[in-house]
Formats: structure tokens, C-alpha cells, sequence
């Protein structure tokens, strides 16, 4: 062993025991030598002596490498040596004489990379350079197994380095292997082809694997040579031969697989049906019925499905009657053994069963009426639906618990069914009544099934029944059209043995709640709706997701069948006690948590049951006070606790449960209406009333719980629209502790209350707002920075963002205020204060806030105060200087120098309409003020603008003119022209 090979072996070292300092010098001296001008003869003679793997392996790559780099810019020469050395040592010709060493006895990963090296050269010099390459190798064929099998490589590597598309190719890459494939089509394939079938009938008994080999390049070059060469009275018998007589499975596979190929290759649609009923391909059939992990059963299943798709095609491309009838018979032939492969066995990745079953049953959407084969077909592709939606039980008790691999495969499985749900809806309107009998008798097989399938069966067969409720229109639903009427009952009858388990549980209630519209129309089947939602098949299932999201759906429900439900309000209570029990209970230090149900959904059905008018006024106030009062009594008494000391865990506890009180009481409020609690039925509103002023003493006992605040600040909410005006004696204590020591996220909680009082109020809110508004500027003023806060990298943390909500959140609450009529509010006396405040944040905003539509904003408000606040009464001024800030100030920084700055993009949509609001502020400024505004403009603003004298007298002509879409043209015409003067430039701000 010389050096080189040394230094290769440390290189190609993995042990680890090797030096890392002597393994760098190894490979510096490998990487010397490759860099060689003399590398490829120097490659060539190791190949011919060297019997190490990793030496022929190192000098094939060095080879490789150096032909794709170097292999344009070689003398003659050097080419003509490296092409008939490299083809002699494929070929096996000896270049040293008897004691050549052949690379084809090496391991079949040296002999893909030698074939990997001829294809590259190839590449370069077929066929202009090196026309005979393929010619000259097929004699040597007859020296034996490891030479065809040598040229097996070639072939394979030839079609996965340069002409198969299934890689993605480049231009060139497509033009050389257009190159190839033309002139080997005219040259060589005829002989390449008779080679093959000498080859296979000479050695399919005594070396099947060579002929696998064999069989499998041709399949590749099926895809494109004559097709004539193969489909013939000699190959296609042979093929068939081959497939349908006992001998090793990888040999009979692989002649399945060229079929396919044949089959799938593209041509004239009709001569294609003539090929497929020439095929006979019944003779596979039987094939289906051997071992599942059988290579020759996956492909001979792969061929099967491959044909149908074709035979399809055919007959959805043909128009003449005699192929129609062809097609159909020949798909009605292979159709049951593609059912059977769907439904028994695992199928080529490339065959999509719903594309192709669509494909299918769209053929049927044309005709009047169902043959009876068809009929079959239908029955037969909805059990392929149904097994193939199946779940594999080995993940039942993780879909159960729902952990990490139960999840990963309920979500997998949610995406494989959306297709095969849709082929179900295509099917059910295809032949509607098949499907809902399928669909019952595949319910009664579940419940009826072995315990190792069922809960698998239910589950696949409760979906189907939801799946169908999707396309089911709105009158089939509530008439029970079809076999609904029976199918509707059974389901809310039916207690599966298997009911337990998370999966079934879901999907039947899920199911129940698709159909309720049935229900509601047939009243008698209430009493069963409820059973299954409030007994352990619901509300009361052991495991908690099932019945958190019972607890919605049954909410749904109640919202749904609202009335018809009243007869049974007593009921339902009764079978909800231990649930409403669980937030009633004075003894909270002993009570354990809810971790799957916070009582929102459940209250808020109560509400809706019990908040109706059509509950008696005596039953409906017993009913409420029975729940209230006990949830007020658990919050007194922890609020009564509240400051006593207490461990952070107990603390923490504790909060959570005036959490849960607090959302279930704001659940349940939903359900009563403004009108009956102020007008019909006050008595109720006064609960309410009481419940209020209960809650605000957590406000007061736990000031800093951001959380508890929150969630009081929702229920005054809700008390806004539920109690109306009758709230109003309880807001200034309310709004007081809320303000207090608010943060910047709970401020924006609070204008949002504000908002949504103005909104719904209006000036009935103004004394309100006259006491509130100077604590809300105060503190607002505190928390925003004065300096634009918004810019930069470190504008990306958290409190920098809740500051941009709040400034945000401030600009809606100021235009809420000015566009309800308000704005004196801002002129009360200890408002006064702050507003040179709010019109600087006004300015600054409309001028130049990042977010266009906050700038509308400001320049909307600005307009509004101007119209409030400038009319002159006995000649003076309602806000003295107000007139002069928009004179001066507003109308040229923001109508004018705002605009003329580079970043106003026209061409923005909501830049647009900011501009129109611009415009507008124009005008009504020359409405209000006259030639004071018109006068300042021009001669201030445009003068620093250096605008022409021209276009000013026509600016203030279209200005007197009245027309605003006209002024709204010319003014941005303007503006641009004034921005080619460099304007856009200048800084006014």
C-alpha cells in the first residue's frame, strides 16, 4: 500500500480512533494529488490494479468530478483516453492484461458509480463525438451476467441523471437528454429492445434477479421509445408469461411493472383503449388474492389501478358510442378487483383513490338513471370510504388520552378524510337513498362488532352520518328526508358499548348536534337530545374534553330549540345541579379547581332557558336567585377574606375561583334581554342590579389583579347591554376604581367600556364623561411618552406595543366622542386643562402617524371640532385660539406639508381616502373662516412651497368653486407637481 492509498484510507476512516491532525494532512494531500493535471490517468491505472473498495470508490469520484469540471477544456487526446478507458473497464476488457483488476466484481454501489462516470461522458459526446457507445457495448453482452448487469446501470444512470423529469431539470439539461433519447431512438433502441428480450428469455430460470434487473430499465424506457417495440406478438406474451407462472416474486413484479409502464405510457386516446382491451387484463386478477406484503401483489395492485385510471380517461375522452361501450365494460371488469385493493391493501403512493373514485362517480352525474351495476359500484366505493376513514387501533388508547402521538394522528387523520368526505358528498348526490342505507346498516355492523374493532367501527360510521349532514339541504334536515326519519331516532337511542372512548363520544355528539334541526321540527325526540347531552354520554362524561365540549354543543342546542324547551326547564336543572353545584358551593377552601369546564357554556345555556318570557315570572326569579345568590355568597366571602394573609398558593386558588364565578355569571346573563329586565319584569334586573355591586367589591379588595379586573370590566359590559340606562348609578364608582392605577393594557380595557357607553348612550353619557375625562387625559398623558416611542428596532418588545395600543385606543375614544356630539365635554372646566394636549397629539397623528387610518382619524376629529366649536356667537370665540391653531397650524402642516412629503402615496387606497379627508378639512375651513383661511394658505403655505402664482389662483378658484371631487383632482395634481420642485424634500414637522 503506497502513500495515496494510505492517505485515502485515513480519509474514509470512521472509527474515530484515527488523529484528527493526522486525518487533515491525509486529506490535503488527497485533495494535492486530485488537483493533479495527470489525475484521470493516474485514476484510471489504480482502477485497474487496486482492490480496495475505497480506492476505486475515491478515484471513480475524482474522475466524476473532473470530467463535469474539466472535461470541455481536455485536448482530443485526453478525451479519446478517458472514453475508451472507462468503457473498456464497464465492458470488461482488461487494459493491463491478465492481471487487470475488474471494478465490475467490486460492490454494486462502485459499479452505480463507474456507471454514474460513463454517463457523464455520455452527456458530453453523444452522439456527435461518441455515436457508437451503445452500439459497440451490446456485443460485449454476451460475456455474461456481470456485463448486463453493467449496462442495466448504465441505462438506469443514463435515465436518473438525464432523462427522467420525475427530477426537476434545467433547460440545457432537457435539450441533452432530447439529444440522447432522438438519436438513440434512430441508432440504437430497435437493438437495445431485441437485447432485452433475448436476455430474459436465455435467463429467467437461472438468474431471475438479472432479468428483474432487465425489466426494470426497460420499464423506464418504455415512457418514451416506439411503443410498437413492446406491445407485439413476442414482448407482451412474454411480460404476461412472466407474471402469471409460479417463479420468484421480484422477477414477476418487475415484468408487472413494465405492463404498467406500458398501460400508462401517453398516446391517442382510442389507439390507448384498443391497447387496454388487447391487454386481457383479467388474467392479473388473481393475483390480488396472494400475501399482502408480497412485492408482486403491490405491483400487480399497482397495475390494476393503473389500468382503470386509463380505461377512465378513455372513457370520459371518448365520444363515440362503440369506445363508450368498450370502456364501460372494460372498467366495469377491473372495477371490483380496484375496490379490493382500495379496501385490502396498501396502494402505489401515485394512485390517488379519491381522485380517481371522483373521477368515477362523476361519469355518473350525466345519466338519468343508475345501472345496476353502477348501483354496486356505489355500495362498493362508500365501504371504501368508510374503511379507508377508518382510525388503526393500535391508536386507540392515544386518541383516548389524547396525547402527543394521539394528537399527530387525529390531526394526519383530519386531513386525509376532507377529500374522501367530499367524494362521500359527491356520492350521496349521486344516489342519495344507497348512501343514508349504507350509512345505517355500516351504524347497526359497528355497534354489533368485535370489541378489537369497535370503537374504530362506531367512530368511522358516526362520521359518515355527520359527513352526510354537510350537503343534506335545510328542508331535507328538518323533514328527515329518506331513511332519515329512522336513521335520526336510532342514533339518539343508541348507547354504543364503546361510548367511553373520547373518539366516539365526540363524534356522536358532534353528530347529534348536526341533526337538531330535525329535532326541532319533531319535538317528541327532545327528551332523547337531552338524555344524551346531560347523562355520561355528555355533560357528564368521565373525561373532561368530551365534556367541556359537551357542555358547547349543548348550548347550541339550547339556543336552537330555546322554547320547546321550557316544558322541560326543571329537568334539565336537576340534571345540571352537580355541575352548578361546583360554583355554588360556600365551602370554596375544600373545592378542587374545574380543570375542563369554567362554567361559561353551561351558565349561558341556563340563561337562555330560564331568561326567556315565556318562563312564569315566579319560576323565573326562583330560578335565578337560586343560582345568583349563592355565587354572590362565594364571592362575599372570599372578598371578606380577601385581604387576610394568606400563602401565594391559597391566593392563587382563590382567584381563580372569583374567576370562574364571575364568567359564569356573565354567562348566564346572556340569556335576559334589555327589555325584560328594565321593563317587563324589573324585579329580575334588580338581581342583577345587586349582583353588580357585589363584583365591584373585588375592584376594590384586589386593586392590582390585572385578571380580576379584566374580567369585572367584561361583566360591567355585559351589564351595559343587558341592564341599559339603570346602570348608570353604579358607572362613577365602577369607572373610579377601574382608572385607578390602570395599566396601559387595562386602560385600553376601559376606553373600550367608555366607547361602547358613548355608543350606546350618546349624550345621555355626557355628565359622565365631563367627571371621567379629566382622570382618563391624566393618566393617559402619564403613561405616553412624549416623544415618538413607535420608531426603531426596540419598538418590538412588549410594553412598547401595549403603549402603541393605548395611543391607538385614544384616538378611536376621542373620535367616538366628537362624531356623538360630545366635544364640549372637552370645555369643561377641569378638561380645559388638557387640551392644548390633545391638539398637539391631534397634529402630530394627523400628520404623521404611521398607520393611515389613524391619521383619517385625527383629521375626521379636527374637522368635527371645527365645525362644533367655530361658529361665532355675539362675535366672540367659543375657544379662543382654537381659530388661529387650525389657521395657522393645521391647515398647512397637515393639508399641505404632510402631503407634499414623499412618504404620502397616492397610489395606497387608504392614503387615497386620508387625502380625501384632507380635502374636505379645506373646505369646511373655507366655510367656517372664509378669506382669514383661504388668505393664510396661500400666501403662507403655498409661498413656502414655492407654488406658482398660476396654480394658486386656480387652487383658490376650485376652492370657491364648491365642487370636492373637482378640487380633489386638481389639489393632487398639484401636489405633484409642486414635489418635481424638490418640495417632498422639505421638513415641516
Amino acid at each position: 500500500m503506497d502513500d495515496l492509498e494510505k492517505a485515502i484510507f485515513i480519509c474514509f476512516d470512521e472509527s474515530g480512533t484515527v488523529d484528527l491532525s493526522l486525518k487533515s494532512q491525509a486529506v490535503a494531500f488527497c485533495q494535492q494529488i486530485k488537483e493533479s493535471p495527470s489525475i484521470c490517468s493516474l485514476c484510471i491505472e489504480r482502477l485497474c490494479v487496486s482492490r480496495y473498495i475505497q480506492v476505486q470508490f475515491w478515484c471513480l469520484q475524482c474522475l466524476h468530478d473532473d470530467i463535469r469540471n474539466r472535461y470541455p477544456s481536455m485536448s482530443l487526446e485526453e478525451k479519446a483516453f478517458l472514453r475508451s478507458s472507462v468503457f473498456s473497464i464497464a465492458c470488461l476488457e482488461g487494459l493491463n492484461g491478465e492481471n487487470s483488476v475488474s471494478v465490475l466484481e467490486s460492490p454494486a454501489f462502485i459499479k452505480n458509480k463507474l456507471a454514474q462516470v460513463l454517463v457523464t461522458l455520455i452527456q458530453f459526446e453523444y452522439p456527435v463525438a461518441w455515436s457508437s457507445i451503445f452500439v459497440d457495448f451490446l456485443p460485449h453482452l454476451s460475456k455474461g451476467v456481470v456485463v448486463i448487469d453493467m449496462f442495466c446501470r448504465v441505462l438506469n444512470a443514463l435515465d436518473d441523471e438525464l432523462i427522467s423529469l420525475d427530477y426537476p431539470r434545467s433547460n440545457e439539461e432537457v435539450t441533452a437528454a432530447n439529444r440522447v433519447k432522438d438519436a438513440m431512438r434512430v441508432q440504437c433502441v430497435s437493438q437495445i429492445v431485441r437485447a432485452w428480450y433475448d436476455i430474459i428469455t436465455m435467463y429467467r430460470n437461472s438468474e431471475p434477479d438479472l432479468c428483474a434487473s432487465v425489466l426494470e430499465s426497460m420499464r423506464r424506457y418504455i415512457t418514451w421509445i416506439d411503443i410498437g417495440l413492446i406491445v407485439n406478438d413476442a414482448f407482451i406474451p412474454l411480460l404476461f408469461e412472466l407474471i402469471l407462472v409460479d417463479g420468484p416474486d421480484l422477477l414477476r413484479a418487475a415484468a408487472a411493472g413494465c405492463v404498467l409502464a406500458v398501460v400508462s405510457k401517453r398516446m391517442d386516446h382510442q389507439s390507448k383503449l384498443c391497447l387496454l382491451q388487447s391487454l386481457k387484463i383479467s388474467r392479473v386478477f388473481g393475483l390480488l388474492a396472494g400475501d399482502s406484503d408480497s412485492e408482486l401483489v403491490t405491483k400487480s395492485a399497482a397495475l390494476l389501478t393503473g389500468y382503470a385510471t386509463e380505461v377512465l380517461e378513455c372513457s370520459k375522452r371518448l365520444n363515440v358510442e362503440d369506445a363508450k361501450g368498450v370502456s364501460v365494460e372494460l372498467l366495469n371488469e377491473v372495477l371490483p378487483s380496484v375496490f379490493y385493493v382500495m379496501q385490502n391493501r396498501e396502494f402505489d403512493t401515485a394512485f390517488n383513490i379519491v381522485q380517481f373514485l371522483s373521477g368515477y362517480v362523476s361519469t355518473m352525474k350525466s345519466v338519468s338513471g343508475l345501472t345496476e351495476k353502477q348501483l354496486l359500484h356505489v355500495g362498493q366505493i362508500l365501504e371504501v370510504i368508510r374503511v379507508q376513514i377508518c382510525y388503526d387501533p393500535i391508536y386507540r388508547n392515544n386518541l383516548d388520552v389524547l396525547d402527543k402521538i394521539g394528537r399527530e394522528e387525529e390531526d394526519r387523520m383530519v386531513k386525509f378524510r376532507k377529500d374522501l368526505f367530499v367524494l362521500l358528498r359527491s356520492v350521496g348526490r349521486v344516489a342519495p337513498d344507497i348512501t343514508q342505507v349504507f350509512i345505517r346498516n355500516s351504524i347497526a355492523t359497528a355497534v354489533a362488532a368485535a370489541v378489537d374493532r369497535n370503537v374504530e367501527e362506531v367512530e368511522a360510521a358516526l362520521s359518515l352520518l355527520y359527513a352526510l349532514g354537510e350537503y343534506i339541504s335545510e328542508e331535507a334536515l328538518k323533514t328527515g328526508s329518506g331513511i332519515l326519519k329512522e336513521l335520526i331516532p336510532k342514533l339518539l337511542s343508541t348507547k354504543f358499548p364503546c361510548h367511553s372512548h373520547r373518539m366516539v363520544a365526540l363524534v356522536y355528539l358532534e353528530t347529534i348536534t348536526r341533526y337538531l334541526k330535525f329535532v326541532q321540527e319533531n319535538s317528541q325526540y327532545i327528551p332523547m337530545v337531552l338524555a344524551a347531552f346531560l347523562d355520561e354520554r355528555g355533560i357528564h362524561h368521565p373525561n373532561a374534553n368530551v365534556n367541556r365540549r359537551a357542555s358547547y354543543l349543548f348550548m347550541r342546542a339550547v339556543k336552537l330549540l330555546k322554547t320547546k324547551l321550557v316544558p322541560f326547564i326543571e329537568t334539565i336543572l336537576q340534571s345540571l345541579q352537580d355541575i352548578v353545584a361546583q360554583f355554588t358551593n360556600v365551602d370554596y377552601t375544600s373545592r378542587e379547581l374545574s380543570g375542563s369546564e369554567d362554567g361559561s357554556f353551561i351558565f349561558e345555556a341556563i340563561g337562555m332557558l330560564i331568561g326567556m318570557e315565556e318562563v312564569p315570572l315566579d319560576k323565573q326569579s326562583k330560578y335565578l336567585s337560586s343560582l345568583l345568590i349563592p355565587l354572590c355568597q362565594q364571592v362575599e366571602a372570599l372578598v371578606i377574606n380577601g385581604t387576610a394573609a394568606q400563602n401565594p398558593e391559597e391566593s392563587h386558588a382563590k382567584i381563580a375561583i372569583i374567576q370562574q364565578i364571575i364568567m359564569a355569571i356573565n354567562a348566564l346573563s346572556k340569556g335576559f334581554s334589555e327589555r325584560l329586565v328594565t321593563s317587563s319584569r324589573p324585579e329580575i334586573g334588580l338581581m342583577f342590579k345587586q349582583t353588580l355591586d357585589v363584583l365591584l367589591q373585588i375592584l376594590v379588595v384586589f386593586p392590582k389583579v390585572e385578571a380580576l379586573r379584566h374580567k369585572v370590566t367584561s361583566f360591567i359590559h355585559r351589564m351595559v347591554d343587558t341592564l341599559g340606562a339603570s346602570v348608570f348609578p353604579y358607572l362613577p364608582k365602577a369607572l373610579e376604581q377601574l382608572l385607578a392605577e390602570s395599566e396601559p393594557k387595562e386602560m385600553v380595557d376601559f376606553l373600550i367600556l367608555i366607547n361602547q357607553l358613548i355608543g350606546k348612550f350618546n349624550g345621555l353619557v355626557h355628565d359622565i364623561l365631563v367627571e371621567v375625562f379629566p382622570a382618563i387625559a391624566s393618566r393617559i398623558f402619564n403613561i405616553l411618552p412624549g416623544d415618538k416611542f413607535f420608531q426603531g428596532p426596540e419598538s418590538n418588545n412588549e410594553e412598547i406595543r401595549e403603549l402603541q395600543e393605548l395611543q391607538k385606543t385614544l384616538y378611536t375614544f376621542l373620535h367616538v366622542i366628537t362624531t356623538h356630539d360630545l366635544s364640549s365635554v372637552f370645555l369643561s372646566p377641569k378638561s380645559r386643562v388638557y387640551l392644548d394636549s390633545v391638539m398637539h397629539l391631534l397634529l402630530e397623528a394627523s400628520c404623521a402617524h404611521k398607520d393611515i387610518l389613524v391619521r383619517k382619524a385625527c383629521v375626521q376629529i379636527l374637522v368635527r371640532l371645527i365645525k362644533d366649536w367655530c361658529t361665532k356667537s355675539n362675535g366672540e370665540e367659543r375657544v379662543p385660539g382654537f381659530q388661529n391653531f387650525v389657521i395657522e397650524v393645521f391647515a398647512t402642516h397637515c393639508c399641505l406639508y404632510s402631503v407634499l412629503d414623499k412618504s404620502f402615496e397616492f397610489r395606497d387606497a387608504n392614503t387615497l381616502i386620508l387625502f380625501g379627508e384632507i380635502v374636505m378639512a379645506q373646505k369646511v375651513m373655507y366655510e367656517q373662516f372664509g378669506n382669514d383661511f383661504l388668505v393664510n394658505f396661500v400666501s403662507k403655505g403655498f409661498s413656502t412651497a414655492h407654488c406658482p402664482q398660476d396654480l394658486a389662483e386656480q387652487y383658490c378658484q376650485k376652492l370657491q368653486a364648491g365642487d370636492v371631487k373637482a378640487l380633489k383632482s386638481f389639489y393632487q395634481s398639484l401636489i405633484e407637481k409642486l414635489r418635481l420642485q424638490k418640495n417632498g424634500s422639505l421638513v415641516f414637522r
